[in-house]
Order: structure tokens, then sequence, then C-alpha cells
């Protein structure tokens, strides 16, 4: 009973961040199931089935708080549910272990060019509103869905810096449409891993207790992106992609990095970390007062020549 309450703290808060930055439900529940002695296919298979049922609420409720844009999502979401089949299935006889360092080291640039983009400019502007276009998305939906079955979770780390980073889409809604899309990735990928290993080798009580914590996640989550800064919001989404992938590196049998390498490295991402988000929320801050007193400068200009001529005239001599 313990460590099914504990699964389902760990789906609620791996649901929070996912639901709040589009990434990191599959990983953080991957990753604690790994650890406690689960296979790698068992593991994975585990984390996509809780997720159909919490990427089915997280998608309802990005979608009633405004967050969804449905193109994006068939785009992306169907090519990635082939994608994460495909991984699926291939997991299921092979470890993607390997490849691992390199994808890392791809979403670490990412990561980098999202946190200092966001955090020195804000919010993309110059091609904010145009189509994100399918010749895009395919791909990436196909690489995205396939990372993210044969590695436990990746449809977030891939899919949102990318599109993060084409400045196409505002952050609410790239998390918003990621997450929803994410629904038709965890069906593909749970056939797939049915398919491939059987029912036999997962823990329904595990996807139970996941799941539970995830739905109850969902909706605060959706609640919290409409209401953070798409200029903080970015910050944070580059931090956590640059932690995480910075951590996988250093783990790597590319690098291998002993203790005393790493956590001074973590160290040092934290506090850039942290003064990158200081500094997102006070130019925020300095902008919304900026745009405050503009609008009551606008206001106030625009009563001053609607107001009548009260002034009693003086009688002509």
């Amino acid at each position: 009973m313990r460590k099914l309450i504990l699964l389902a703290l760990v789906g609620l808060g791996a649901q929070l961040v996912d639901g709040s930055l589009g990434m990191a439900y599959g990983v953080t529940s991957t990753t604690l199931l790994l650890a406690i002695g689960t296979n790698p296919a068992a593991a994975s298979a585990t984390v996509h089935l809780a997720e159909i049922g919490t990427t089915l609420v997280s998608g309802a409720a990005h979608w009633r708080f405004g967050n969804v844009d449905w193109k994006v999502v068939w785009k992306i979401g169907i090519p990635g549910a082939v994608g994460a089949f495909a991984g699926a299935t291939f997991l299921s006889s092979l470890s993607t272990e390997t490849a691992a360092p390199l994808m890392s080291l791809i979403l670490l640039a990412l990561g980098l060019y999202i946190l200092v983009r966001f955090t020195a400019v804000g919010l993309p502007k110059g091609n904010l509103g145009k189509p994100l276009r399918k010749r895009f998305l395919s791909p990436l939906g196909v690489v995205a869905g396939f990372v993210d079955s044969t590695g436990g979770g990746g449809w977030g780390p891939v899919g949102t810096p990318a599109i993060l980073a084409s400045g196409r889409l505002e952050p609410r809604k790239t998390i918003g449409s990621i997450d929803t899309s994410e629904f038709l990735v965890a069906v593909a990928a749970s056939i797939g891993f049915i398919v491939g290993i059987g029912s036999e080798g997962v823990n329904f009580a595990w996807v139970a207790a996941l799941l539970v914590g995830g739905i109850i996640a969902a909706p605060i989550a959706a609640w919290l992106v409409r209401h953070i800064p798409p200029r903080v919001l970015g910050s944070a989404v580059g931090g956590i992609i640059i932690l995480t992938n910075t951590r996988t590196l250093l783990r790597s049998d590319w690098i291998d990095a002993p203790d005393s390498v790493r956590y001074p490295v973590y160290a040092v991402i934290y506090v850039v970390w942290a003064a990158a988000l200081a500094y997102s929320v006070r130019r925020y801050l300095a902008n919304r007062e900026e745009e405050r007193r503009i609008i009551a400068e606008a206001e106030a200009a625009a009563t001053a020549t609607t107001e009548p001529d009260d002034k009693p005239v003086a009688p002509a001599r």
C-alpha cells in the first residue's frame, strides 16, 4: 500500500509539472519504476497505460482553458502515434541506451536556445501566429513518438522545445497541444507494448496509482499554464530541459562523470536557472507596469478630448 501511495504522489507531481510545462511525466515516472527494478519495456508500458487516462483528462482541461490548437494536435499527434507504436515494438526486444546521450545533446542545445531567447527577449513575436507546417510537425511527431516509447518519456521534451523554438505558437498553446496530442501517442505505445511483451509484464495496480495522481493534478496544471506569464514559462521550460539532459549526459557511457564533477555542474545550472527566472519575473513585472501606464495615459487623453467644456463663458461687454 505504501508503494501505491508513493506512486500516486509521483503521478500527481509528474502530471503537475507535465501539464504546466509540457514535459516530464514519463521521464519522472519511468525513472522511479526503473529504480525499483522494473525492466525498461514493462516500465514504459506501465507509464503509457497510465498516460492514456492522464492525457485524456489533461487534454480536456487544456481545451477548457483555451490552451489547445487542434490543427497542431492532429498534425503532430497522428505521426507521433505511428512513431510510438514502432518504438514500443522495438523496445520490447532491444534497448536504446546508446542513442540516449545523442538525443540528450540535441535537447540540451534546444534547451539553451529557449532559456536564452525567452529570458532575454521574452515571447517571440516575429513568427507568432504563423501556421506550423505539416512538413515540420509530421517528422517531429514520428521522432518524438519513437523516443517517447523507447525511453519511457520524451514526447514533451522533444516536441515542446522544437515548437517553442519555432516562435510560431505561444507557450501555453504549445504545452496544451503537446499534452492533448500525447493521448494518441499513449494509446499507440500501449498497444505496441501489449503486442510486444503481453499484459503479463504490466502491473495494473501501479498503472492505477499513477493514473489517480495524474488525474487529480491535470486540471490544476491546465489552469496554471494559462496564468503563468509566457516569458517566465519559457525560462522555466528551458531550465528543466537543460538540467534533465545535462544529468543524462554526465551519467552516460560517453562521459560517466564522477560525483565530484556532476554535483558542481548541477549547482551551477541551478544558480543560472534561478537567476534567469528571477530576471524574467522582473522584466515581466516591469513590462506589465509600462503597459498599464501607457493604457492609463491613453485613457486619460481620450477622456480629455471627449469631455464637454463646462466652464462658464464670460458675458461680452
